[in-house]
């Protein structure tokens, strides 16, 4: 999971909170365990009155970083890559780090596109761009739908259903390893989607480091069979790309690419189906057709993006943001949801649903490829015309309160959707 050029996690840690991690602030706000986690928002309030748009936080064990809140500083750390840069290998904690830390998948350093730089960041990059341009968008939503019908054909009958496990984490899941060339279902795939899921947002118990082995093994398995049997899909056209990618450099970008696309996607589904069966002014409108699904996707992304911090970028020398004095080697945890309803851009708290200039997707060369977005909106959108095409009476099956957040400071979703509806005869 780390190159060999990565420092030392060996060394001696001071225990979680100790005065000796290095950067840590008295005033420091702990990004795990906290009660915010149902309604973080809470938390981005309290943290930008208290400390302005960049705050200082700590994560899992004690350890220091900013969190940076406002939408014109996450803006310009993502557009200024000379001075917040990606390889985590500069970050000035290695040495407090420790075995086996719960964020390593996030922030250990792989020779992917995620932590690459300059050209070959760009070489990277085209490769999944191109790729990804080879979708037929149109193809896509046919086969979503399809993927939709049959999920749903699977509960339909009985009038009851929970959204999150039965709908809208399986849609994106099937979509997208159909599109890399897996199998669509099968118990191969859904170890890979629960250890991907896992290795981005472990619940208590869970295991990232070793679940995120589980799906390098996986991958490297798929580019293998890949370049012995090419096909008409994303792995194998990543692999003839003229740019050479090594059998590592796949298997980690493949990765990359599956992890963006997946949860992230399932999450953004179940937040618009809840946002439909919960407000009364959405659900009407959009049944009324005065506003489309499109835009009440657009809103969600405002309002409750499925990614709402992402670690991140590591400071490239000293350096000034947002009146606060950044180290060489500092690490930024990019607030996209505090960016996102930063009251600067929404002085009165309106949404505007046609405006899609919003950082769900990041921003700047490490933004998300184009055309991902587009694409994650054709799985997305097709999910919800479906379901509410299928099962036009769907309800909550609780009162909107008992609705639980998982809780995760990391990806916003829904531990469940339960649902009910008028039993459709097969």
């Amino acid at each position: 999971m780390t190159d060999p050029a990565e420092p030392s996690l060996d060394q001696a840690v001071p225990p979680p909170g100790c005065p000796a991690h290095p950067g840590a602030r008295e005033d420091a706000v702990a990004l795990s365990g906290l009660e915010y986690q149902q309604t973080p928002s809470q938390l981005y309030r309290t943290l930008r009155r208290e400390h302005g748009a960049i705050a200082p936080v700590v994560l899992d064990g004690g350890i220091p970083a900013w969190l940076v809140l406002g939408y014109t500083e996450v803006s310009y750390v993502t557009s200024h890559d000379e001075l917040f840069a990606r390889d985590s290998r500069r970050w000035n904690q290695w040495p407090s780090i420790p075995p086996g830390w719960p964020l390593m998948p996030f922030v250990g350093y792989q020779p992917s596109v995620m932590f690459a730089e300059g050209p070959e960041h760009q070489r990277r990059a085209g490769v999944i761009t191109e790729a990804l341009e080879a979708v037929d968008q149109f193809e896509l939503a046919h086969t979503c739908r399809e993927i939709a019908e049959g999920l749903i054909d699977d509960f339909a009958g009985s009038g009851q259903a929970e959204l999150m496990s039965a709908f809208a984490h399986a849609l994106p899941m099937r979509a997208v390893v159909r599109l890399c060339g897996m199998p669509a279902d099968g118990v191969d795939t859904d170890d890979l989607v629960r250890d991907l899921r896992i290795s981005l947002d472990a619940a208590e118990g869970d295991d990232p480091v070793a679940a995120y082995v589980r799906v390098m093994e996986r991958m490297q398995r798929l580019v293998k069979d890949k370049r012995d049997h090419p096909g008409s899909d994303l792995t194998s056209r990543m692999l003839s790309h003229p740019a050479g990618l090594t059998d590592e450099e796949m298997v980690v970008d493949l990765i990359t690419v599956i992890a963006a696309a997946q949860q992230p996607t399932a999450n953004w589904i179940c937040n618009t189906l809840r946002l439909l069966l919960t407000d009364d002014r959405f659900a009407l409108n959009v049944s009324g057709g005065r506003l489309s699904v499109g835009q009440a996707l657009n809103e969600v992304l405002w309002l409750d993006t499925p990614t709402q911090n992402f670690i991140g970028r590591w400071a490239v020398r000293d350096t000034q943001l947002g009146g606060r004095h950044i180290k060489a080697g500092d690490c930024l945890v990019l607030g996209l949801a505090a960016a996102n309803t930063d009251p600067q851009i929404w002085p009165e708290g309106h949404i505007g649903p046609e405006n899609s200039a919003h950082l769900s997707f990041s921003n700047g060369e490490h933004r998300c490829p184009y055309p991902a977005p587009l694409l994650a909106d054709v799985i997305a959108r097709t999910a919800v015309e479906t379901l509410l095409e299928r099962l036009p009476d769907v309800v909550l099956a609780v009162e909107p309160h008992e609705l639980k957040w998982r809780p995760s400071i990391w990806m916003r979703g829904l531990a469940a959707l339960p649902v009910s509806f008028t039993p459709v005869v097969q």
